[in-house]
């Protein structure tokens, strides 16, 4: 984690927050309690920082200055607004293709994401805030600064970004196995947003029953899945075909 990208005392990642910063997710103590400390979790939770509780010898990894108890990464990114970013990409007469990530947590997946998306032509990505990967040094150094190019949008919930996006003309299509749909028979000549699933889980299912369309890519091997990004770059490079 780039040091210059770090927060670290309870009072200064909590007016970093109150100022509007960038704050990515932040590392607590176990076991830590106080007042000041009570103060900062109802800071976070008001502005749905991610936060984890970690042993006292992360934090003094992450830094050798007097922590409190408390570090936070900060992104080296600003966020652009969705609904700035939709209107701004139809405005400007490109046929849509966004990114939706359903809470992809990996670091380096989402830098090599991102660099994937640049190549493509993606016009924004859009990440859920709880759940998902933070723009970290990891992230930049694996989308090859990709990061610095592409539009990326946090929004509170996944589900209310789809709907908005279908309601300004934007199909949504989820990548999933649980479909007989191939991803080669889906029409990506349109505006389109495209849905992919974290490492673990997949997308979740309640996202899945409200996407207009959803398709898998066909698998011939034995193992029955690939690597999110590989996934994603396959749908993306589908839709560049398709368009071209």
């Amino acid at each position: 984690m780039e040091k210059e990208h770090l927060i670290f005392g309870i009072r200064a990642i909590i007016e970093a927050i109150q100022s509007g910063k960038e704050v990515d997710k932040v590392f607590i103590q176990k076991e830590i309690s106080g007042e000041l400390m009570k103060d900062l979790m109802k800071v976070m939770k008001r502005a749905n920082i991610n936060f984890s509780y970690v042993p006292v010898e992360k934090l003094n990894r992450l830094t050798p200055n007097n922590h409190q108890g408390a570090v936070a990464s900060i992104s080296p990114i600003g966020f652009m607004d969705l609904e700035h970013l939709v209107e701004s990409t139809i405005s400007s007469g490109k046929t849509p293709l966004f990114l939706i990530l359903d809470q992809i947590s990996d670091a380096r997946n989402f830098g090599a994401i991102i660099r994937t998306a640049e190549c493509t032509g993606v016009n924004g990505i859009i990440v859920q805030k709880a759940g998902s990967a933070p723009v970290n040094g990891d992230t930049v150094k694996t989308s090859a600064g990709a990061v610095f190019n592409v539009p990326i949008c946090k929004v509170e919930h996944i589900k209310d970004a789809i709907f908005y996006l279908q309601g300004s003309g934007v199909k949504t299509v989820a990548a999933t196995e649980k479909t007989e749909i191939n991803i080669y028979d889906v029409d990506l000549k349109e505006g389109v947003a495209i849905i992919m699933g974290s490492e673990d889980r997949g997308i979740n299912p309640s996202v899945l029953k409200i996407v207009d369309e959803k398709a898998k890519l066909p698998m011939f091997g034995t193992i029955g899945s690939l690597n999110v990004s590989v996934a994603c770059g396959a749908f993306l490079y589908e839709a560049v075909r398709q368009r071209s």
